[in-house]
């Protein structure tokens, strides 16, 4: 399935941007192929959705934070991504005002694991780490890491719940499915579109 040209009028609520196609900021990696931004109707995930982060390559001199994107990961339209490492305005000062470079503080990197699922107009700010298939509701505001196949909503986020058991989490994390080849992965699609874990054990089992 091809991806809608960024310029082009969206037609359908379901157009997407596959954005490993797209996206050219070298402090942006993007794991694989698959993740992608639904439903736009912006100017695109690196324009719109990554906000403040230079597409200058980060130096020793002048470290930029960075953007990590796992594999099938869904963004949801009109959702954000803070990367104020280097714009971020001292509050602790008299003034906000960044008069010279001495007002941008690095905060860190920002992870976005495989597997999230990222809600309409949800906000991910800066530094925040978010664990293998974790969702973020939309219009939620993520200020902390988020625990791996955990849903936060809120604002500030806060978890509500997990998709699945601890055990259940603990298994799904020792399977390492998102490191597998991206064609494997496109095989088990169904055993990954149900909720029986076990299923998806046996089948790994077997064609591994």
């Amino acid at each position: 399935m091809d991806s809608p040209l960024i310029n082009s009028p969206v037609k359908h609520w379901c157009e997407f941007e596959f954005i490993s196609k797209t996206v050219k900021n070298p402090n942006i990696h993007i794991k694989g192929n698959y993740s992608y931004y639904s439903a736009y109707w912006d100017q695109g995930f690196e324009r719109c959705v990554v906000r403040y982060l230079h597409d200058k390559a980060s130096t020793a001199e002048k470290p930029i934070d960075q953007l990590h994107i796992g594999n099938f990961v869904c963004f949801g339209a009109e959702c954000v991504i803070m990367m104020g490492g280097n714009q971020l305005h001292r509050p602790d000062w008299i003034s906000t005002f960044p008069f010279d470079t001495r007002s941008f503080l690095p905060t860190g990197d920002t992870v976005i694991a495989d597997g999230c699922w990222i809600g309409s107009r949800a906000m991910i700010m800066q530094g925040v780490k978010l664990g293998e298939g974790a969702v973020v509701a939309t219009g939620a505001v993520v200020t902390q890491d988020v625990p791996p196949y955990a849903i936060v909503a809120g604002v500030p986020a806060k978890v509500i719940k997990y998709r699945f058991s601890s055990a259940d989490i603990e298994k799904l994390l020792s399977l390492k499915l998102y490191d597998l080849d991206e064609k494997q992965i496109l095989k088990m699609r169904e055993e990954l579109q149900t909720d029986q874990l076990g299923n998806l054990c046996s089948y790994l089992d077997q064609s591994l």
